[in-house]
């Protein structure tokens, strides 16, 4: 019987932690993958992170991807973008598969994430209070991080959370 093909995956490690969670931390934007009408959709949203570090998008119900998000709140999120040189496949980046949980307006989170968004995001102040736009919070399922050439890893929920609150290696 042949031998089964290595694993492209190291084990995840802190230096991979940080990594992810850098790319969450600074990403302004992401492509969202969705599914609509049971078919794959892409599109490229805004992207801020709420006071747990969760991501966290200003969405209107315009949006085709809102409706998709509704009807299956299962979505992926695509972070990092390549660098001005060199091979765009050797940049890091990170797909995030989350669930996405919409904030009502009336609940008691609201206030604060409208005033975080708000803070890191001050151009959405055109928008941000229109009726058709709402909170999603993109909460992860799990994450594969690929770091650069030969660096690619499988992360946790846990493995994603905010510096300082990692789970132990």
């Amino acid at each position: 019987m042949p031998d089964a093909a290595p694993s492209p995956l190291r084990p995840t490690d802190d230096d991979a932690r940080a990594q992810a969670r850098n790319l969450i931390d600074t990403a302004r934007f992401a492509a969202l993958g969705v599914l609509s009408d049971g078919v794959p959709m892409v599109s490229r949203v805004a992207l801020a992170t709420d006071a747990c570090g969760t991501p966290v998008s200003l969405i209107s119900d315009l949006a085709l991807h809102t409706g998709a998000l509704r009807a299956t709140p299962a979505c992926s999120l695509l972070l990092g973008e390549p660098g001005a040189k060199g091979d765009p496949l050797t940049h890091p980046r990170l797909t995030l598969q989350a669930r996405a949980e919409f904030i009502a307006r009336d609940s008691a989170d609201h206030p604060r994430l409208r005033a975080r968004y708000l803070d890191l995001r001050p151009k959405s102040a055109l928008y941000l209070d229109f009726a058709d736009f709402n909170f999603v919070r993109f909460v992860p399922v799990a994450a594969m991080l690929n770091g650069g050439f030969g660096r690619a890893f499988h992360l946790t929920p846990a493995d994603l959370a905010p510096r300082g609150e990692q789970a132990p290696p």
